[in-house]
């Protein structure tokens, strides 16, 4: 009997790590604890990263985190959305439509209808959350011209398509990156938030290629290289 005590104490330690083990979602996305309503952060170079409100959802919570230049958004991530395929599916459509639009006025996606509203909802606080601080802020319009420059990458033929980049500099940094030309295909649409997200936080054309999406990703970086060097 003495012998069987320790024995029963070993199997529930066994066990302890398997209770206290939380399994994680299925989702992709980061997930991240609610933060406080819509803060915001400044870059050393006019960009505004404005992390918003959660919106809660009968599918779940939507959270997003967005980077301006100035008024124009150039990146968009989802920090927090609704563990489902349709989700899945619709994040890169939204993302990229957002991209074009420069708006929270765009389309919902099919099949993804209370996510789209959650979105747009939370985007749209993101936007009017940017045009107070740079309402506040108030920078010369002169001194702005100055610092920002355009320049266009070659237009790059590919077999899917034409991929031809916009980038806009303020001093050496990568602040904005617009697609001009790219493949009408739906491995593109999803592509191109990716590549300009990659852009923006390795301030180079050195970056990954996204998969399903190799000849646009290479025509992109292609691009993109060519202008950073016409840039000089």
């Amino acid at each position: 009997m003495k012998r069987a005590i320790p024995v029963v104490v070993l199997s529930i330690a066994g066990l302890v790590p398997v209770w206290l083990y939380q399994p994680s979602a299925g989702s992709s996305t980061v997930r991240t604890t609610t933060p406080a309503p819509s803060t915001s952060s400044s870059g050393s170079s006019g960009t505004n990263v404005v992390t918003t409100t959660t919106v809660d959802t009968e599918k779940g919570p939507v959270q997003l985190q967005v980077t301006f230049s100035g008024t124009e958004i150039t990146a968009v991530k989802m920090l927090q959305q609704p563990d489902h395929p349709q989700t899945e599916a619709a994040v890169p459509k939204l993302v990229a439509e957002t991209l074009r639009a420069q708006s929270a006025d765009i389309d919902t996606v099919s099949g993804a209808t209370i996510t789209s509203e959650a979105y747009k909802t939370s985007l749209q606080g993101a936007i009017d959350d940017n045009a107070k601080k740079a309402s506040a802020a108030s920078p010369s319009p002169s001194a702005s011209a100055q610092s920002a420059r355009t320049v266009d990458g070659t237009a790059v033929d590919t077999e899917k398509g034409t991929v031809q980049v916009r980038v806009t500099f303020e001093g050496d940094e990568i602040s904005a990156v617009k697609m001009l030309q790219q493949p009408n295909h739906p491995q593109t649409t999803a592509a191109v938030p990716q590549l300009i997200a990659e852009t923006l936080e390795a301030q180079s054309a050195d970056i990954d290629t996204v998969s399903g999406a190799t000849i646009t990703s290479d025509g992109y970086k292609e691009s993109l290289q060519a202008a950073i060097d016409a840039k000089g």
